[in-house]
């Protein structure tokens, strides 16, 4: 089972070391020592936690639609020519970059600071792992 040292589960919950402290002291997160003496997390407990911590801020778009892979953010750039445009968003602590029509952009009013939500419907999604392939 992987465990993970308190600044690595901080990193990837977006959070400071100090927090994963406190939830350990809360009860909120249980915590192992490794065989180097360090405080550890279960990869599947940190898991669980993440998944129970996630706030999905409300779509303001007030439409219903079978992709369930939403992400409210704000357009952070929009850089167009006279036909395609790219458009980034923050969304959390995640980046997301759409490609789309400069028609789109104007019909969208899209532009920095504007709320937006990036809607993915994929069927096919790349999973890696560190390490590559065992």
């Amino acid at each position: 089972m992987p465990h993970f040292r308190f600044s690595e589960a901080a990193r990837l919950l977006g959070v400071s070391d100090d927090t994963v402290r406190r939830w350990v002291r809360a009860g909120q997160l249980s915590a192992d020592t490794d065989a180097a003496g360090r405080k550890v997390v279960d990869g599947a407990e940190l898991a669980a936690f993440a998944r129970g911590q996630a706030e999905e801020p409300p779509d303001p778009s007030g439409v219903g639609r079978s992709a369930r892979n939403r992400f409210v953010g704000l357009v952070t750039e929009v850089v167009a020519d006279t036909v395609m445009a790219k458009v980034e968003l923050q969304c959390g602590m995640h980046r997301l970059v759409s490609l789309m029509t400069a028609d789109a952009v104007r019909e969208l009013d899209l532009r920095p600071g504007v709320l937006a939500v990036a809607v993915v419907k994929a069927t096919h999604v790349v999973v890696e792992t560190p390490g590559g392939a065992r």
